[in-house]
């Protein structure tokens, strides 16, 4: 078996993968067909430059966003909205049209948005997400009431303890999720990169990430950035070199309104990864802001564009 001569070569394999020996399913809910594998992982070093695929243009400043609002612990798009970044902007706005029913005009999407962005108050009421990564990261309810900052216990427990087995960050709350869940305390969104663990060895730091459900296509590029960028300001953070960055996927699918989009893809040839510059005033938790992360050398092909198909989370059967 041949090297692989790029990092981004493992990706465009898993589409190749896919395509080949994916079986069809059909998404409860959305009735969007899709092709699935089971069980798969993708690995990136570090040291050999940021995996931010280059076969297609992937929306950085989202990532880099995004990234934040998790790590801030914030739970409401507001902070998104107002930063030009939406893609969270589905779920809050399927939340609302299914609360209004028919008992009014309903507003559409951008009307809704544009509220977010203006209306403090709408914003507060409908643009939350609770025990969305961010709330689960950073504030994980307990029965007692105080809540367990996941990302601040790995930190500490790493300097504690330089050979930790145990630091884990989870997302995963059946109290909240699927038909596990309450009807009134249930979630309407799916948890889809449900946990990730640290871990340090010979002074390098990795990061290992269960995702159960992944959008090949549209979310797992954007999922490869986000987390290795977590791994680099993690080892910044606890004082190590940037290990590895492993990717675990449990169903890994293509939906079928994105073949296409694939297609062109794997006709296109992978360039040097780019790299990231992390500002030293970067030391602790608190420290993080986007403004202190820097991309350098970026040079993708053109974006391919698809439709994100808005599935998971609660299900309601039909009772008619």
């Amino acid at each position: 078996m041949s090297k692989l001569k790029h990092g981004e070569d493992q990706y465009l394999d898993l589409l190749k993968d896919i395509l080949k020996n994916g079986v069809k399913k059909i998404d409860r809910g959305t009735d969007v067909a899709l092709y699935s594998v089971f069980g798969r992982q993708i690995r990136f070093d570090l040291s050999k430059g940021f995996p931010l695929l280059t076969t297609k243009k992937v929306y950085w400043k989202g990532v880099l966003d995004e990234l934040y609002w998790f790590f801030s612990g914030q739970t409401n798009i507001k902070y998104l909205v107002d930063n030009n970044v939406h893609i969270w902007d589905d779920y809050p706005y399927k939340i609302y049209k299914k609360s209004q029913g028919k008992k009014s005009r309903l507003l559409t999407k951008e009307e809704f948005i544009q509220k977010i962005a203006t209306d403090k108050k709408f914003a507060k009421e409908w643009g939350n997400l609770p025990r969305i990564y961010g709330e689960m990261w950073r504030k994980w309810p307990t029965k007692y009431g105080k809540p367990i900052d996941q990302l601040k216990w790995i930190v500490q427990e790493l300097k504690d303890d330089p050979d930790a087995k145990n630091l884990i960050v989870n997302s995963w709350n059946p109290e909240y999720l699927y038909t596990m869940a309450r009807k009134q305390d249930t979630s309407y969104f799916p948890i889809c990169h449900n946990m990730f663990q640290i871990n340090q060895r010979a002074g390098k730091l990795s990061l290992q990430l269960y995702h159960r459900s992944a959008d090949v296509f549209l979310g797992v590029p954007f999922n490869i950035a986000s987390y290795a960028l977590l791994t680099l300001i993690l080892a910044r953070i606890t004082g190590y070199e940037p290990g590895e960055f492993i990717h675990v996927f449990g169903d890994v699918h293509i939906y079928e309104n994105h073949l296409a989009a694939v297609k062109e893809q794997l006709k296109r040839k992978p360039k040097p990864f780019p790299t990231i510059k992390i500002d030293p005033k970067l030391k602790k938790i608190e420290d993080f802001k986007p403004e202190l992360i820097t991309l350098e050398n970026y040079d993708p092909h053109p974006t391919i564009k698809a439709e994100l198909t808005v599935a998971g989370g609660f299900y309601e059967k039909d009772k008619n």
